[in-house]
């Protein structure tokens, strides 16, 4: 019998960012899981990694004027789901807003989001790989 393959799954997603009294703040989301990262999901067909971003950070934030300001590097990890292995890629941009107030998209299981300097931000991300994503993202500032 021959072992199942591990599927792969692209996603991209955004760390969002803003000056607040000159000070750069970055936006986290807390999951269904009660996880903290940024913002993410799957690219849809033929959509590119950018754009898919830009798309989710709307989507899942609520906020509507963002602008895209560089690359914050490619993350990956296996896990499983319904006993399949699945290795998922995700590719983060630098986001910037200036403006607008944020809505947790409840449809998808975002119960927060909150803005916290960087400090703050790499102490209550979730996940190792995330913060490895915001030391590039402080980089790029």
């Amino acid at each position: 019998m021959a072992a199942a393959r591990t599927r792969e799954e692209t996603s991209a997603g955004g760390v969002v960012y803003r000056r607040i009294e000159g000070v750069p703040h970055f936006l986290l989301i807390r999951d269904r899981y009660k996880n903290w990262g940024f913002p993410k999901g799957h690219l849809k067909k033929g959509e590119a990694a950018d754009r898919a971003a830009l798309r989710e950070v709307r989507e899942e934030t609520g906020l509507r004027e963002v602008e895209l300001r560089g690359d914050a590097g490619t993350i990956d990890w296996f896990f499983r789901f319904r006993g399949r292995k699945i290795h998922k890629s995700c590719h983060f941009f630098l986001i910037e807003s200036v403006r607008g107030e944020t809505m947790p998209q409840a449809a998808e299981g975002i119960t927060e989001c909150v803005w916290l300097r960087a400090a703050e931000a790499g102490e209550k991300l979730s996940y190792e790989n995330a913060r490895e994503v915001l030391r590039t993202a402080q980089q790029l500032l």
